[in-house]
């Protein structure tokens, strides 16, 4: 995210759509109560403050590899992927199984 985003319950919303995940699993990455994540995003278009709701949401955008784009050039804010929706498949059961094992021997 970039510092100094404007990141709204409306945002968090189009990032979930857009990474095509529910409203538990988004919670679940980012480490919140499914209730805290629909508060924010029943808060539509306004600020989401408090520093733990933005590190929590942080945490979920970058595991479904969606980032924010800010507002710029008259243009309002959005999102999109970091990664395709099978890159991020990909990485997600990498990690989950400890990564790419390989030889540690140096040639």
């Amino acid at each position: 995210m970039h510092e100094g985003t404007k990141i709204t319950g409306r945002l968090v919303a189009a990032a979930r759509a857009l990474a095509g995940v529910s409203r538990p699993d988004f919670a679940s990455a980012a480490g919140i109560p499914v209730e805290a994540l629909e508060a924010m995003e029943r808060g539509g278009s306004a600020r989401i403050e408090a520093g733990p709701d933005i590190e929590a949401v942080g945490r979920g955008l970058e595991f479904f590899g969606v980032i924010i784009i800010a507002e710029a050039d008259g243009m309002g804010a959005g999102v999109r992927l970091k990664f395709t929706r099978q890159d991020v498949r990909q990485i997600a059961r990498l990690e989950s199984e400890g990564g790419i094992i390989g030889s540690d021997d140096a040639p």
